[in-house]
């Protein structure tokens, strides 16, 4: 079961026994998964049957071996879960009916996986044979590590893997230059759209472009780009503290500081500008974790939000880029006459469109549930003007 956690909660705990004393620590989900209510001690000497039985039942275990062989472990879990394919996903009458059968059986295949459980020691130390030192990673995701807690292995390797990327970057060959996602920040991996935003047109004006808006920063890889592209002065925007800080470090690395101001906004800064530009989170369905808010817009929230103060935060003359996939198109959970609907409701028209295909590695995966939406994906970039 996931939910939302406010600000006013006291950080959730997980208990066991042990040595026949009971024990506590801090629970720490970043998928917002409450945790486990029965846990139980495990070690090398678990069969991957027996660890795959609890796991199913909901049963906590708490590791007390090789990590190594934690690792082991949890790719047996995956090896059996992937066995079982939901049935359902073939008898789906619908594209809709499709998505949300897959969407159920991803959750619940990461609820089990997240059953395997490491033991962390005060700041991020990690008390298991031949355990990494994973204390940078840890810290750069949860801040200091004061008192000791319980998180799911595949959270842990989740980190890991985002604090290689932060340390490489990923290089993007339309801004001549690298960007380092933190972890819980979307990484731009997708080019397609990145290409779009290089290749459009800037809105024509006699001294070049003195202002863009950047809405829902993310990484700055936008803001960045928009630079790049010789708009005098960017402000990115963004509500989440992670890319804030996120597109703060890329910016200074890049040394754009002097041309693009980061701030957290809802949405928009004040004022208007001549070029306002919007990544939003493509598919309009429920994020099942936090971690998903860059990829889901429950209800379309900040596809309209943008759609609706766009024209009362640009100049006249000026254009909206909005870069949206039509993946939710494929999968029934929009229609384009509902986007173009909501074009006109903004008072806004299009003065063009670019598109693109995506060329990601998933593209290719034809066992994928979902490969015939993915096969039919269109990226565009839509310029859109006050009516």
């Amino acid at each position: 079961m996931m939910r939302d956690r406010s600000a006013q909660d006291p950080p959730a705990t997980i208990s066991w026994s042990e040595a026949d004393q009971h024990h506590s620590a801090r629970w720490h989900s970043e998928s917002g998964l409450l945790p486990p209510r029965r846990v139980v001690i495990v070690n090398d000497c678990i069969a991957a049957d027996a660890a795959y039985r609890l796991a199913c039942e909901g049963t906590g275990l708490l590791w007390r071996g090789d990590f190594q062989n934690a690792r082991q472990l949890l790719q047996a879990l995956a090896r059996r879960a992937d066995r079982k394919p939901d049935k359902r996903l073939k008898s789906a009458s619908s594209p809709l009916e499709l998505f949300h059968w897959h969407r159920q059986a991803q959750s619940q295949r990461a609820r089990t996986l997240a059953m395997l459980l490491l033991p962390f020691s005060e700041n991020h130390s990690l008390p298991l044979r031949r355990a990494p030192d994973v204390r940078q990673a840890c810290e750069e995701a949860y801040g200091p590590g004061d008192v000791p807690y319980v998180v799911a292995l595949r959270e842990l390797l989740g980190l890991i893997g985002a604090h290689e990327w932060r340390k490489k970057g990923i290089e993007i060959p339309a801004l001549g230059g690298r960007i380092h996602p933190h972890y819980g920040v979307f990484a731009p991996i997708r080019g397609e759209y990145l290409d779009l935003v290089a290749a459009a047109p800037l809105p024509s004006s006699a001294h070049g472009l003195p202002l863009a808006f950047d809405i829902g920063t993310g990484t700055g890889v936008l803001a960045a780009l928009l630079a790049r592209r010789g708009v005098a002065r960017i402000v990115a925007t963004d509500q989440d503290c992670r890319a804030l800080a996120c597109a703060r470090e890329n910016i200074e690395r890049l040394g754009l500081n002097a041309r693009v101001e980061v701030i957290q906004a809802d949405i928009f800064p004040a004022g208007r500008a001549p070029l306002v530009v919007c990544n939003p989170p493509w598919v309009p369905a429920r994020p099942s974790s936090p971690l998903e808010r860059a990829i889901f817009d429950p209800e379309s929230g900040m596809l309209s939000g943008f759609l609706k103060g766009l024209a009362a935060h640009l100049e006249a003359g000026g254009e909206g880029w909005l870069i949206l996939s039509d993946l939710a198109e494929h999968m029934g959970l929009r229609t384009r006459a509902e986007l173009l609907a909501a074009f006109d409701a903004a008072n806004l028209r299009v003065v063009g469109r670019m598109d693109a295909r995506p060329y990601h590695p998933r593209v290719a995966v034809v066992d994928d549930p979902l490969h015939a939406a993915r096969a039919a994906e269109l990226t565009s970039l839509w310029r859109l003007a006050l009516r």
